[in-house]
């Protein structure tokens, strides 16, 4: 990795074994989406401008993909909470009774509080799960119906998936649809690089990381699902705000021996995209639309999330 930095992920790894999702009867008429009809053909994947070339973000490749339907937003906290009420599913943050906080958003007098080893920005947090995304005593005005749903699994978002019909997008799929026609940019909207002072065109962190968050762009935490300017697709928040499960196991084609290392105490990792609230370019600079990280299925955070296609 450049500069020998880690991502802002963090993993549970508590040997999750991939087994067939969590099935329910599909209820699209239940939950309201706007979406983009995505169309086929060529897509460009990768970049031939590399910035974490271990990650595995080159080279600039192209593959044909079907025409799709996308969210036009990742899925949002009021459209969670409706699948939650209607099948009664318990994510698996909640199953563990704990789950990942960055260590400035713990809430104030949580109990259960415990240091991540390696990752000093980051606790675990006993009773942290979706409805409460910094732990029990969670500020009421962090969660927002209209915000992304966040501190859900791999497998929470399949099931997910399976109740409203949709499914993950591939690595494929999210690229080309990130990319809203524009070829090998970095970003959905081009190659101008957001900045601390003045250029905010996404939800990611202005400041100093880990220590100081000046949220120059207006927020801190999440910003609404549907924020900022949409890309050519009409798609929202592409990149930032919240790191997005594809359907994708998390591989990297090297020969190169320190990175065979770190794939073998990442097996079974799933591919996530687009990074978060909490990347910024001096640290993890993995908003860039070819950039790719990989968390353990079983993982959830303050900054995860997922969004919805479905085939035509």
């Amino acid at each position: 990795m450049t500069d020998g930095k880690p991502c802002c992920h963090v993993a549970r790894n508590m040997g999750h074994k991939d087994s067939a999702p969590q099935v329910f009867t599909a209820q699209k008429s239940s939950v309201n989406f706007d979406t983009a009809l995505i169309p086929g053909g060529k897509a460009v994947g990768g970049t031939a401008h590399p910035k974490i070339a271990d990650d595995g973000e080159g080279p600039l490749r192209s593959s044909r993909v079907r025409p799709f339907r996308m969210a036009m937003t990742t899925v949002t906290n009021a459209q969670f909470q409706a699948f939650a009420a209607a099948t009664g599913y318990v994510t698996e943050a909640e199953g563990f009774g704990w789950s990942f906080v960055f260590w400035s958003d713990v809430a104030k007098q949580s109990a259960g509080v415990r240091r991540v080893p390696g990752l000093d920005w980051w606790r675990a947090v006993e009773g942290a799960d979706w409805r409460n995304s910094h732990g029990p005593k969670t500020d009421p005005s962090v969660w927002r119906s209209d915000h992304p749903v966040s501190q859900v699994s791999w497998a929470d978002a399949r099931a997910y998936a399976s109740w409203v019909g949709g499914r993950l997008p591939t690595e494929a799929e999210w690229e080309h649809a990130a990319r809203g026609g524009l070829g090998d940019v970095k970003y959905p909207w081009g190659d101008s690089d957001p900045d601390d002072v003045g250029n905010f065109r996404c939800n990611i962190w202005q400041g100093h990381f880990p220590q100081t968050n000046t949220a120059a762009d207006g927020y801190r935490h999440t910003a609404p699902a549907q924020s900022f300017e949409p890309n050519g697709f009409g798609l929202y928040n592409m990149v930032g705000n919240v790191w997005e499960w594809t359907g994708d196991r998390f591989t990297i084609k090297s020969l190169k021996t320190s990175v065979k290392a770190r794939l073998a105490g990442m097996k079974d990792y799933r591919l996530s995209k687009g990074g978060s609230f909490l990347c910024h370019q001096s640290y993890c600079f993995r908003y860039r639309i070819a950039a790719r990280s990989g968390n353990s299925p079983d993982s959830a955070t303050p900054h995860q999330g997922f969004r919805m296609v479905w085939d035509v």
